[in-house]
This record gives C-alpha cells, structure tokens and sequence, in this order.
C-alpha cells in the first residue's frame, strides 16, 4: 500500500464525518446510529439521500451544495476515493454530509425503516456477469425496501448501455413508476430546471466519458413496498468495454 493511501486511511479514522464499517466489523459490531442519523449526526430533521458507490464522493459534495436543507450520505468501500469528497466536505464547513465506508451488500444494517427518501446510483459497476450484484436489480431493490420511504425515489446515471437496458427492463416489467428516462442527457431538451441544475454535477469519471464521446444516460423512478419484484428475463447487448480504459474480457456478445 502507498504512503499516499496509508495518510489517507490515517486521516479518514479521525474525520468526524465518516463512518468506517466493513463485513468484519458490522458482523460483530451493531451500528448504533441506525435509524438515529438525524438526531445523532445531522442534528435536524431533514430528508437523507443516499449515493451508493460514491467514489469520490463529488456528486455527494455537491449535491450538499445545492441542497443546504437536504442530508447526504455517500457510501463505498473505497476509503482512499472517498477521502477526497470527506476532505472537501470538512474543508467547506458542510454540516449536510456524511461518508459511510461498507459494502452496499449491507447497506440496510446501517438505515431503519423509512430514515432515507431518495438514492443516487451514479456510473455504478454494470456488473454484466452477475445479475445480482447489480445495484439496481431487483436483489438490491428489495433491500433499499427496508429503508426507503414507499415510493421513494431512484435516480440512475451511468454510460452504461447495458446497464441502463437492463434498468429499464426491470422498471418496466415490475411496473414501477418512471418519472422521467433519456438516453442522451446532455441533448435532451424536455429537462425542467431543476432537473437540469442537479444533472449539471458532473463526476471525474463522468468527465472521461463525455471526453470519449459516450452519451450518458440518465433515468429516475419510484419503488414503491407493495409491489412484487421479479428479474427481466431478456437478453441484453454487452457493453464493448468494462470500465474506463479497460476492454472487454468476454466474447460473449449477450446477457440477462
């Protein structure tokens, strides 16, 4: 490990704003702050919105920017990406913002019933093998159930056509409520303003991807508790790459 990432690990252990708990903590630690981050962190009663898969963490920053009366908690079991986004927050006196370093596979021992109103997935992992760890499966839907309000909201953004297929797919057959789908975010020309001023927060890596040419998708949609959730059964055109400057490995040209 580099002395870079062993400062920023040091650092992280102090911040007040961060909450550092992996599988081998949380399995035999409870986390007592569960359904108590208002009162015992935020100290106000406001809504809490969630980023999973944070990175960085700049979309979590600056959506705390925007909205002074809005709770934000970015979440990733990166330490040494969010540290960026941790850092700025504190240098910036942002009292909106948490960090909360696990793996989103548990992410519902960390919120009660009902504490969290929307959650942001911005370019998460596609995961084009495994159905499951992705994070707007169904798998995951129904475990963002226990914690977000009913009819909470969902907001994907990523450059993944298969993902954003796939997404689309589950949406529509489990008949959820989609507010608003486009494949090409930056010429679309239906945004209303306040749309427009929360999708101008534009990512590192998000950056890359316009820099290449790539249209960047974006949909949101409610989940409401009542209904059954069941996975498309449809295949899907792979993505030609894996993530940023990597190629893809398989030959395989589909996937459910």
């Amino acid at each position: 490990m580099s002395k870079g990432k062993l400062a920023k690990f040091a650092d992280m252990e102090r911040y007040e704003n961060v909450f550092q708990y992996p599988y081998s903590v949380v399995d035999n630690v409870p986390f007592e702050m569960k359904g108590h981050w208002r009162e015992e962190f935020f100290k106000n009663n406001n809504p809490i919105v969630l980023e999973l898969g944070c990175g960085k963490g700049e979309y979590t920053v600056e959506l705390a920017q925007l909205y002074p009366d809005v709770n934000f908690i970015g979440v990733d079991i990166k330490g040494a990406r969010m540290w960026t986004g941790a850092t700025l927050a504190l240098q910036q006196g942002l009292k909106n913002v948490a960090f909360l370093r696990t793996s989103i596979e548990i992410i519902d021992r960390f919120f009660s019933t009902d504490e969290v109103q929307e959650i942001w997935l911005t370019f998460s992992d596609p995961q084009m093998k495994n159905p499951r760890k992705r994070l707007t499966s169904t798998y995951f839907m129904e475990r963002y159930r226990r914690f977000l309000v009913d009819n909470g909201v969902v907001h994907l953004k990523t450059d993944s056509n298969f993902l954003f297929t796939y997404t689309s797919y589950m949406v529509d057959n489990n008949h959820l409520p989609l507010l608003f789908r486009t494949t090409d975010l930056y010429h679309n020309e239906e945004l209303d303003e306040e749309t427009k001023k929360i999708l101008s927060i534009q990512t590192y890596y998000e950056k890359m991807w316009l820099e290449r040419g790539l249209n960047i998708k974006y949909q949101k949609f409610l989940l409401p508790h009542s209904l059954p959730l069941s996975e498309p059964d449809v295949e899907i055109e792979l993505d030609d790459y894996r993530s940023y400057r990597r190629d893809k490995r398989s030959s395989l040209e589909k996937a459910k």
